[in-house]
């Protein structure tokens, strides 16, 4: 028999204590790369109900990464998530940075950006509410921001940095018309505008959806926003348009989603009774 020590497990109960851990360890892995991600209490059922405690630590010795969106409670592990050149990867609801959580990503996204972010435009970007996050980080010190236009637009803190996206924006505010329309010296703002809103209201919901997404591409940063402005449309809906766009996701034979509209109405046929009647008159 072995030698108790003095807490008195045996040499024998170490071992296996090790081999499960060992085994719960390979099993939050598998079920991780499996699903793509997980919450705490979905891996503490896979391994056997263990507690939220035991589950994280399992999870730092994978070296996790955890998701920006609802409230961190989502986690991945490295390899699983295919970035894109922001730094941004999404996944069903939850949505991952290379930066690490919310606060973070939006200071370096808004650091590296061209334009700088308005809150709206961040938030289309990162798909949760980003603007509690941007005022912090302005009191903070660690963003600074300027009232463009009747709203907040948030800029870098180095200063070299900060002229150039200001400039940027500036210069997106120079162009919007000669995007819309082909570029003629002549044609005054307030003829392109009007000529603008003539076309837009002559397509269907589809088709302006599109065109806006499309005149949002052109601008770049800060698109959405702007061109629901000029366009008298919702920045969701310019947003939807521009990822329609984007995924190749325009079926033109179809306008509304599917279910939308109004509901159909079959007419009743008429009973015998009224039939023999119609006839006989």
């Amino acid at each position: 028999m072995s030698r108790l020590s003095l807490t008195g497990i045996t040499q024998k109960d170490n071992i296996a204590i090790m081999k499960t851990n060992h085994y719960q360890l390979k099993d939050v892995a598998a079920f991780i790369k499996r699903r793509k991600i997980a919450t705490l209490d979905e891996l503490s059922s896979a391994i056997g109900n263990a507690s939220p405690r035991t589950v994280f630590r399992k999870l730092k010795d994978l070296d996790y990464i955890r998701s920006y969106s609802g409230y961190g409670k989502y986690y991945t592990l490295p390899g699983i998530p295919h970035f894109d050149r922001r730094g941004l990867w999404s996944f069903k609801s939850a949505c991952f940075s290379q930066f690490g959580d919310l606060t973070k990503t939006t200071q370096v996204l808004t650091d590296q950006s061209d334009a700088g972010y308005s809150a709206g435009e961040l938030s289309d970007l990162l798909h949760v509410e980003s603007k509690h996050v941007l005022r912090q980080l302005a009191r903070a010190e660690r963003l600074t921001r300027e009232r463009i236009d009747g709203r907040y637009v948030y800029f870098s803190t180095h200063s070299k940095k900060a002229k150039s996206q200001r400039k940027m924006r500036q210069d997106q505010k120079a162009k919007p018309f000669a995007t819309i329309i082909v570029e003629n010296p002549e044609l005054a703002a307030d003829e392109a505008k009007a000529a603008v809103l003539l076309f837009i209201s002559s397509l269907d919901e589809k088709q302006r959806r599109l065109y806006a997404g499309l005149e949002s591409l052109k601008l770049g940063y800060g698109g959405d926003c702007y061109i629901a402005t000029l366009f008298g449309m919702d920045p969701h809906t310019v947003a939807r348009g521009r990822r329609e766009l984007v995924r190749g996701e325009s079926d033109a034979g179809q306008i509304r989603a599917p279910g939308g509209g109004r509901l159909s109405v079959k007419k009743n046929a008429p009973n015998n009774r009224n039939a023999r009647r119609d006839h006989e008159i």
